[in-house]
């Protein structure tokens, strides 16, 4: 098995079912008596809070070359946002970082969706991080709210999800903005935050949802187990 190392604590929820996810899906190829080799470092969500993109950078590259000097083989980000830091972080280490939009982009392939809506904070929804990278290589278009609504999902993430509160005002919320991005043309939906999904379940809806938590996690595990296609 190949060494994975992990940048978590946004939020330190969101991580736990990472590292659980992984764990479970390995445990189901290799044995349940077995785990695989993990390199974690949580750092303080309160980065992502002053929202200093130089900052977070600057925190992220640290932490990347960090875990690959500790042994990593490659590195997986467990939230979405922090995937901003992807294009200037990733030509300055030697090993790869898992983007959250590849695993996104083959579930969409899979299913024959070809236009998304995007849910989650507000940098996740209005940054190209996400939409540049499934354009560019899955031919994907993004359909994101309204910008009334942005500010509204910006604080039900930053205030309630991340924080481990799932509140009937937030689902109910979520539920209308999905109803009205499939009228936009919207064929699935893109749950961007890593606790979207634990908020609404696939069973709850009618729309295909891109569980971003659960297919990162299976991008790592089939990198751990050296099941990519590039391996």
């Amino acid at each position: 098995m190949k060494t994975l190392g992990m940048i978590g604590g946004t939020s330190w929820h969101s991580t736990i079912e990472y590292y659980r996810l992984i764990n479970e899906l390995v445990g189901e190829v290799i044995g349940e008596d077995q785990n695989p080799p993990l390199i974690l470092h949580s750092i303080n969500i309160q980065l992502m809070r002053e929202q200093n993109k130089n900052k977070i950078i600057a925190k992220y590259l640290d932490v990347a070359q960090k875990l690959e000097q500790a042994g990593a083989e490659a590195i997986i980000i467990c939230a979405n946002t922090p995937h901003m830091v992807y294009e200037i972080v990733q030509p300055q280490i030697n090993i790869p970082i898992l983007h959250i939009a590849e695993a996104i982009g083959k579930e969409a392939q899979k299913l024959g969706l070809n236009t998304l809506g995007l849910l989650g904070n507000k940098p996740t929804m209005t940054g190209d991080f996400i939409p540049g990278f499934l354009k560019k290589h899955y031919g994907i278009k993004i359909i994101i709210p309204e910008s009334d609504y942005l500010d509204q999902s910006h604080y039900y993430v930053s205030k309630e999800l991340t924080l481990g509160k799932f509140t009937k005002e937030a689902k109910s919320f979520y539920e209308k903005q999905m109803s009205l991005l499939a009228h936009k043309g919207a064929e699935g939906m893109i749950m961007g935050c890593t606790e979207l999904p634990l908020l609404i379940k696939q069973e709850e809806t009618v729309f295909p949802l891109i569980t971003t938590t659960q297919l990162h996690a299976q991008l790592a595990v089939d990198f751990i187990l050296g099941l990519n296609n590039e391996d």
